[in-house]
């Protein structure tokens, strides 16, 4: 039997390690932490006494790939969302609030009819964002917007930071189309939004691992990948700190590591250099406080920091995307500002609770027009070597639905080696 090695545990590495298993190869997972899911897991906070969650995730419906992950893996009841598809939106200083509510079907009636959107904004703006299919390769989503008009500031902006975790100023206008076409084309359904009911590790991680060790899976934390060696065509060793790995002449390698780890592993590799900051902002409670419409989610418009928050149990979140200006600020200080939108736009009180500040210096590559030009494929310079990651040139931004659907697509092309020469 092929032995495919799989390098890096992040939701790439154990999408491509999980479609391996399932072809019958036999893998071995090589993490160089002590734990899965890299930039996607959870952790038991000793501040805040709970279970929390490095980063906030959403999961739409029409993330199909990881739909198709959480069934492999028995977790599709380890998702919540709210009953109906909406989007509460508080607005601030002021408190306006409103719901961006997508109707079922096909056709987005919905953009026309004022109370299921934002307010100030109408159907033909957003039927404008078609421009988007049209925008040019060096066209930001700035370029393709006004951006003094309410219809920017309450849904393009909101959308466009979230999922590219790049300002709209820099973000690459050409990327989003997909996604919004992904979203809406295929109505409430597609843009139904989902996130992890007892944590990111529970929901994607620890059910993978699980299934993976239950295919009989090697699986090996605190190795790390030093170098790989390589012979003409072929990669012929993996170096790690503890041993060296021959590799035979059917074994495939996925390469599914941060894209500067990977280019310091394949020689001539071009990849995304540039990143850009997350901030995750935890605040437990003395009791749940429910956000408007009972949503796990709700979207802030105006605030100092917080841009999203989200609920669960009697822990508020609050993410901050695109956070390089605020990312060195002393954590007493981004807590402090991030509760001050949470308490005015909820109306709860100025104290400030027990709180957890969460930097991902590098969450993301920055996806402007340069970075995303040279995102690189999956294959690599040598034809037994594959690579995964959502920097690599997936048509999505870089996502949890991007990662794994990297890793599926890695995973296909080193099943379909029969032997390295």
């Amino acid at each position: 039997m092929t032995t495919a090695h799989v390098i890096g545990a992040g939701l790439a590495g154990l999408a491509a390690a999980l479609s391996l298993s399932a072809a019958g190869k036999r893998v071995v997972l090589h993490e160089a932490s002590d734990h899965g899911g890299g930039r996607c897991r959870s952790f038991d906070d000793r501040v805040l006494e709970r279970r929390i969650d490095n980063g906030n995730h959403l999961i739409l419906g029409a993330n199909r790939e990881t739909f198709a992950y959480l069934g492999e893996v028995g977790a599709l009841d380890r998702l919540r969302s709210p009953e109906a598809c909406a989007y509460p939106f508080v607005e601030l200083p002021g408190r306006g609030h409103w719901t961006v509510r997508p109707n079922r079907g096909r056709l987005p009636w919905w953009i026309f009819a004022p109370d299921r959107r934002a307010p100030g904004t109408s159907g033909w703006e957003h039927l404008a964002a078609l421009c988007l299919a049209w925008a040019g390769e060096d066209a930001t989503i700035a370029d393709c917007f006004d951006t003094s008009s309410p219809f920017f500031r309450r849904f393009v902006e909101p959308l466009v930071v979230a999922i590219a975790n790049t300002e709209a100023t820099a973000a690459a206008g050409r990327p989003f189309w997909p996604m919004l076409r992904l979203i809406f084309a295929g109505g409430a359904p597609g843009a139904q939004g989902y996130v992890a009911r007892d944590g990111l590790s529970d929901a994607l991680v620890d059910p993978a691992l699980a299934t993976l060790a239950g295919r009989g899976a090697a699986i090996r934390f605190h190795a790390r990948l030093r170098s790989l060696e390589g012979e003409g065509t072929h990669a012929r060793r993996l170096v790690f700190a503890d041993q060296a790995v021959a590799l035979g002449p059917e074994d495939q390698v996925v390469v599914a590591v941060p894209p500067g780890v990977a280019a310091q592993l394949l020689p001539g590799l071009r990849a995304p250099v540039a990143s850009r900051s997350i901030l995750n902002l935890h605040y437990r409670l003395p009791a749940p406080v429910l956000l408007p419409g009972g949503s796990p989610y709700l979207g802030l418009i105006g605030g100092s920091l917080a841009q999203w928050v989200f609920q669960r149990g009697d822990v508020l979140s609050a993410t901050v995307s695109a956070a390089d200006a605020v990312i060195d600020a002393p954590a007493e200080s981004l807590a402090r500002r991030g509760w001050d939108d949470l308490a005015r736009a909820l109306d709860l009180p100025a104290d400030l609770p027990p709180w957890q500040v969460i930097k991902e210096r590098r969450a993301t590559f920055a996806q402007t027009p340069a970075e995303i030009a040279v995102r690189p494929g999956p294959k690599t310079l040598w034809t037994n070597v594959f690579l995964a990651g959502d920097w690599t040139a997936t048509w999505l931004p870089a996502s949890i639905e991007g990662a794994i659907q990297s890793g599926r697509r890695a995973a296909a092309l080193a099943a379909s080696v029969h032997r390295a020469g």
